[in-house]
């Protein structure tokens, strides 16, 4: 094969579960000689595998606004050099480049000398580089900094514009970018215009609020070339959305908006089924409960129905009369009613299963959590399917507590009609723990917990005031001291188990359950290789009261207390609203094993800290 014939090695390559948490439509991606920007889903070639879970697929497309969305899996690259070109495209961005010299520029006014770089846009340069005066070709690199919008946006400063601050201005003087100090201090970079020698600090471009970069026009340079929208307005207010500051490389430049679901059977799909095989025949004219209990005599009746009540079925005949559709379900309330069904398995225990799942026996709970401690279920076999829906930029928008996303929670698009998202599919293992709802509201009744739930009440309140949130416009919610302190001990049960499991505590991820539906603990793995499969964290389960002792010991004291214990979440010199006594050195863990970024924990509402609260759920009864 020649030369020209061969197919062309791509200029990088991910993996696919980092196409949907890092690397996704809109992202910046740093190649050795330029950035790019992942392109948009209608920039995706190849085939692409069909992945099923209707339930995540009914979800997504209801977020969307869309009849139905597929779920398919990244395309890969294709390895036959005949073959047609697979993969993702990529746009270059930005568009501005800085030109590798080395000369330096003294300010009068100051006094000081600044290392300076000509900025140049991509229509100057000459087979990718830039030309000296002395015609002598000198390598560039991307501009560190762009502009965006925190629905996603992205574009070019317009750098001429920002250094005479003055739209109108016709200079279009050769830029230099001028840095002091090691080059991270806003302040110390400066843009200055050779030609009317005006210089302008990059520092004014980050004043909180300010509309120094204009408004937001749109831009949507992932979706290609004629994809921008007409206007971008916060719904909240109904005001123009303003360009902000962003650096390309910085943690806040891409926050991918994912949903995802535990492939669990429906605990209402045995009754449903049941129910439909008798219905026509013999059901569907039912008048009173009396009547059914009457057809129950019938063989066929009584078979089809056997383990079900009297009342359960005729809720279900009376929804099918009605015509009703299927109550809508949280996607964790789907979850949390099936591990909590009466059933002593889950499932089939079958290789190529999606769940399997066994309860285990609770006679040799010690009284301190028998107290408290409703079910335990060994989740030999899981699948967790993960979608991406959007992403955003400079602030997150996350799922709530009950794994729902809002209609109307701002995201940018990743694709201009979309037919199908991103999905990735993991299986793996998992121990479920189910808390009694009882012992959940008796602890909400005592004086201390409302004390405590008041101050992390109002961290919260000053967080969303200092994000600019409007709570009633944005349905922002404080997620109720049950879910904080369950998530607490969520992180302290992670650092247990992980020293014993055999996994590290990053590939542990949790699920928090926390409403009428019941209150649990789910951790779980999954990944597309043996290291969601290892057996560890069933093992783990089968003892787990033997490592919630050891959770629950590690809880009580922090090494940096006293000062962790003593944080208070609404103290405003800390800014640290979303957290009660949390730190590095308790209960921040990995961020790809939180559901909630590492906010809301309180190990105080766990167990007795320093600072004696009294608002722990776990009382120590020892001497």
């Amino acid at each position: 094969m020649n030369k020209s014939s061969r197919k062309k090695s791509p200029p990088g390559q991910v993996r696919q579960s980092q196409i949907l948490s890092t690397f996704g439509p809109g992202a910046m991606v740093d190649l050795p000689k330029h950035s790019v920007l992942i392109g948009g889903l209608n920039h995706w070639r190849g085939d692409r595998k069909l992945i099923f879970e209707d339930r995540l697929a009914a979800r997504v497309a209801e977020i969307l606004e869309v009849p139905h969305i597929k779920l398919y899996a990244p395309p890969v690259d294709e390895q036959d050099p005949k073959a047609a070109r697979t993969g993702i495209n990529v746009f270059t961005f930005p568009t501005w480049f800085l030109a590798q010299v080395k000369e330096t520029w003294y300010d009068n006014k100051t006094q000081k000398t600044y290392r300076t770089r000509p900025l140049i846009p991509w229509g100057n340069l000459v087979s990718g580089k830039y030309l000296n005066s002395e015609k002598k070709s000198i390598p560039v690199v991307p501009v560190r900094f762009v502009q965006a919008c925190v629905k996603g946006h992205i574009s070019d400063i317009n750098w001429y514009r920002f250094v005479h601050d003055d739209s109108d201005n016709k200079c279009q003087g050769q830029l230099w970018l001028d840095e002091g100090g090691s080059g991270n201090d806003f302040a110390e970079i400066y843009v200055r215009c050779e030609g009317c020698k005006k210089r302008r600090p990059l520092a004014n471009a980050t004043v909180r609020n300010g509309k120094v970069l204009g408004q937001c026009q749109g831009h949507r340079p992932w979706l290609g070339d004629f994809a921008q929208e007409l206007s971008c307005i916060r719904e909240s207010t109904g005001l123009p959305e303003y360009n902000r500051l962003l650096v390309r490389s910085a943690s806040n430049a891409y926050f991918s908006q994912v949903l995802s679901v535990i492939s669990l059977p429906d605990s209402d799909a045995p009754l449903q089924n049941a129910v439909n095989s008798v219905y026509e025949d013999f059901l569907h004219c039912l008048e009173s409960i009396d009547e059914l209990k009457m057809y129950r005599k019938n063989p066929k009746v009584s078979t089809a129905l056997e383990g079900f009540t009297n009342e359960a079925v005729w809720e279900e005949v009376q929804r099918k009369q009605r015509r009703q559709e299927k109550p809508h379900k949280s996607i964790k309330q789907v979850e949390i009613e099936t591990l909590l069904s009466s059933a002593v398995e889950i499932g089939e225990d079958v290789p190529e299963g999606d769940f399997y799942a066994r309860s285990r026996s609770l006679d040799n709970l010690q009284p301190t959590f028998s107290a408290c401690i409703e079910r335990i279920v060994l989740v030999h076999r899981l699948r967790e399917v993960i979608a991406q829906v959007g992403f955003t930029r400079f602030e997150a928008e996350m799922p709530d507590i009950d794994g729902e996303l809002d209609i109307s929670v701002r995201r940018a698009a990743l694709d201009i009609e979309p037919t199908w998202v991103p999905t990735i599919e993991n299986r793996g293992e998992g121990v479920f723990i189910a808390f009694r709802q009882e012992a959940i509201e008796n602890w909400l009744k005592r004086e201390a917990v409302k004390k405590r739930g008041r101050e992390l009440s109002r961290g919260f309140d000053i967080w969303c005031a200092r994000k600019g949130i409007d709570q009633e416009k944005e349905k922002v919610k404080f997620p109720g001291l049950p879910y904080i302190m369950l998530h607490s001990l969520s992180h302290l049960l992670i650092m247990a188990v992980s020293l014993e499991c055999g996994y590290a505590s990053s590939s542990i991820r949790e699920r928090i359950y926390a409403s009428e539906a019941g209150y649990g603990i789910l951790l779980y793995t999954g990944a597309t290789g043996s290291e969601g499969t290892l057996g560890g964290l069933v093992e783990v389960g089968k003892h787990i009261e033997y490592h919630l002792e050891i959770a629950l010991e590690q809880g009580r004291l922090c090494s940096n207390d006293p000062v962790c214990a003593q944080h208070k979440p609404d103290n405003e010199q800390e800014e640290r609203f979303l957290h009660g006594a949390a730190c590095h050195g308790c209960l921040l863990i990995a961020e790809t094993s939180c559901e909630r970024r590492n906010e809301f924990l309180d190990r105080a509402l766990v167990v007795a800290t320093v600072e004696g609260t009294g608002a722990e759920f776990f009382e120590d009864k020892g001497g």
